[in-house]
C-alpha cells in the first residue's frame, strides 16, 4: 500500500519521473518502447522501486502503459488524439489567462520573464533538449497563475500526452524563436492586467504549437 511505501524511495519517484519525461520529450524514448528499469536505476543511482513507482504515477497521466508480466511502455496516441489534445489544451490555456491576468502577482510575472531569459540562452546554442523543458515549466507556471485547483490539475495530464509530439513543431527552423516570442506577448498582456488579451494570445499560442505539428506531419508524408 502507498502509506507503508518506504520514505526513502518515495523521496526518490518525483526524480525519476522527471528524468522519464525529459527522455521521453528529448526523443530518447520513443511510441512503443519499454522502460528498461534496470538500466534507469543504475543510470540514477537508485533501486528499481522508484522506477516503478514513477512508472505508475507516469501511467496514470497517460505518458506510459503497463503489460502484464512484460513492464511499462511509452505511449502511443494517434494523429487525431493528438490533435484533439491540442484543441482541448488551447481552450483551457485560454482561460489560464483570462483568469490569470487579473491575478498574477510581481512573484510570478518576475519566474516567467526569468525562464523566457533561460529559453532565449537556448535559442542561440540551438539547444532543443535545453528549451523544451523550460518551455514546459513556462506553461506550467502561467496555468498555476490561474489560481483554479481544477484546471491545474487537468493541464499536466494534457501536458503529458503530447510529450511524444509537441517537439516535432519546436524542430521546425525559427519555431523556437517564434514561440518564446509568443510568450513575451503573453507576458506583456499579463502585466497589463488585459484578460481578453491574455486569454486570446494563450490560446493562440497553443494553436500556433498545433499548427507547427502539423507542418511536420505535411513534411512527413511529403
Amino acid at each position: 500500500m502507498t502509506a507503508n511505501r518506504n520514505p526513502r524511495t518515495a523521496s526518490f519517484v518525483p526524480v525519476v519521473q522527471r528524468e522519464i519525461e525529459r527522455m521521453i520529450g528529448s526523443g530518447e524514448l520513443t511510441g512503443g518502447t519499454r522502460i528498461n528499469e534496470s538500466t534507469l536505476a543504475l543510470k540514477l543511482g537508485v533501486s528499481r522501486g522508484p522506477i516503478r513507482e514513477a512508472c505508475r504515477t507516469l501511467e496514470q497521466l497517460g505518458l506510459l502503459r503497463s503489460e502484464l508480466n512484460r513492464g511499462f511502455f511509452v505511449r502511443e496516441i494517434s494523429t487525431k488524439q493528438a490533435l484533439d489534445i491540442y484543441d482541448t489544451r488551447a481552450g483551457l490555456f485560454g482561460l489560464a489567462g483570462r483568469l490569470a491576468a487579473s491575478i498574477i502577482t510581481t512573484h510570478q510575472l518576475n519566474g516567467l520573464d526569468a525562464l523566457i531569459a533561460e529559453m532565449d540562452k537556448a535559442i542561440t546554442a540551438s539547444d532543443i533538449a535545453a528549451f523544451y523543458p523550460l518551455n514546459n515549466e513556462f506553461h506550467l507556471l502561467l496555468v498555476e497563475a490561474s489560481d483554479n485547483a481544477k484546471l491545474i490539475e487537468l493541464y499536466p495530464t494534457l501536458e503529458a500526452e503530447l510529450h511524444l509530439f509537441r517537439r516535432r513543431g519546436l524542430i521546425l527552423p525559427g519555431s523556437m524563436r517564434v514561440s518564446n516570442d509568443e510568450h513575451r506577448a503573453i507576458v506583456d498582456a499579463l502585466r497589463t492586467a488585459d484578460t481578453t488579451v491574455a486569454g486570446r494570445l494563450m490560446e493562440r499560442h497553443i494553436l500556433a504549437g498545433k499548427a507547427r505539428f502539423i507542418r511536420t506531419l505535411d513534411q512527413t508524408s511529403a
